[in-house]
């Protein structure tokens, strides 16, 4: 029986199926065919030919013998490298760590007329509006220089 694998955001398979053809290509420039790779690699030519479909089901090691078997293993430590929204989210804590600790400013209660009305709360959970929008987060992660959001 084989086993099923989680099912991927079509983001992630287009992805995947980009390293794979650049997989393939490293492995056509230098001239190599797919029995060597998959003999070399230590699998079998119908495992190499899922790495370069960009299967979902290949194990990240079976990715990871193919570069090296290619000389390219060392392009793995690019991946996470820089990881821009985990820094900024990591800075966020931070900076709330930073403040300085002391007695909490006093509550001030307003009259129910004095909240604007999409912020009142309606009865179960907080109002819609107290949730943050996909643009809004992207807008809070800019990190200067990047491409992202352009």
């Amino acid at each position: 029986m084989a086993k099923t694998t989680a099912p991927l955001l079509p983001v992630s398979q287009q992805l995947l199926r980009q390293l794979g053809d650049r997989l393939r290509l490293a492995r056509l420039r230098r001239r190599l065919t797919a029995a060597q790779v998959a003999q070399r690699a230590g699998m079998a030519p119908m495992t190499l030919r899922s790495v370069e479909r960009g299967g979902a089901g290949v194990t990240i090691g079976a990715y990871v013998a193919v570069m090296q078997v290619l000389g390219i293993e060392k392009d793995l430590e690019l991946v996470v490298a820089a990881d821009p929204l985990g820094r900024e989210l990591q800075d966020a804590r931070l900076d709330k760590r930073t403040q300085p600790r002391g007695r909490p400013a006093p509550r001030v209660k307003l009259a129910p007329a004095a909240i604007p009305k999409a912020r009142r709360p309606s009865g179960l959970g907080p109002p819609k509006s107290a949730y943050p929008t996909a643009r809004t987060l992207a807008d809070l992660i800019k990190v200067p220089g990047s491409r992202r959001g352009r």
